[in-house]
């Protein structure tokens, strides 16, 4: 990597970093388990594998993965009670708004990278108003590939016109350091976000974790 206080772009992933979307995807879910005649799954069950897309929900509301009978029955299911309702609950995290604020104040760009299909970012970004502020919006079938593969990160990159070793990435996953790590990404672990059912953020050698949106802009020379 070239020199750390060079900063030509800042990228985040979407679900459980900027934004919270475990209410409108766990709603999506529960509408399912209502069709079926079966109890509610409370959101806290739900919040930690939400960045695991509907294939996490599904693994914890139905105790179904991918390859099992059933499941891309249900996991339509889902996603069309999702798209009916993909921005009635969804907000953007604590501070976000202010460090994106921040961010366009000095000029630095920052970006969208996430596996979520863009059939359900392209909607969701417009409705929370920051599809024409990202100098770029990648998604999970925009380069044929998602994260941990680094293809997203250098796409997002050659987009923006940037240089992937000055550019920071700050995801809640730990496949969203493994892509920005694999592109020559600098990653930042947002450690208020849904951090999935794994391995702690501690150990997913993040080059930083950041608590809350403030540590982002210490952490990038906003301070």
């Amino acid at each position: 990597m070239t020199d750390a206080t060079v900063v030509e772009a800042v990228f985040f992933d979407l679900d459980g970093t900027l934004a919270d979307t475990a209410p409108d995807l766990g709603g999506a879910l529960n509408r399912v388990r209502n069709e079926e005649g079966l109890p509610h799954v409370p959101l806290h069950q739900l919040r930690p594998v939400v960045s695991q897309g509907v294939r996490g929900l599904l693994r914890v509301g139905f105790g179904l993965n991918p390859d099992d009978p059933g499941y891309a029955l249900l996991q339509e299911r889902v996603l069309s009670h999702y798209e009916r309702a993909i921005c009635d609950e969804t907000v953007l995290f604590p501070g976000i708004e202010a460090l994106l604020e921040r961010l366009e104040m000095r000029g630095l760009p920052w970006g969208i990278i996430t596996n979520k299909r863009a059939r359900y970012t392209e909607p969701l970004v417009h409705a929370l108003q920051l599809k024409t502020r990202a100098v770029a919006v990648i998604s999970g079938d925009t380069a044929g590939i998602p994260k941990p593969a680094p293809d997203p990160m250098l796409y997002a990159c050659r987009a923006a016109g940037v240089a992937p070793e000055n550019c920071w990435y700050v995801g809640d996953d730990l496949r969203d350091v493994q892509a920005a790590h694999a592109a020559n990404m600098r990653a930042i672990a947002a450690v208020w976000g849904y951090l999935g059912d794994g391995a702690p953020p501690e150990q997913w050698q993040a080059d930083a974790l950041a608590h809350n949106p403030d540590d982002i802009a210490r952490l990038i020379g906003l301070s």
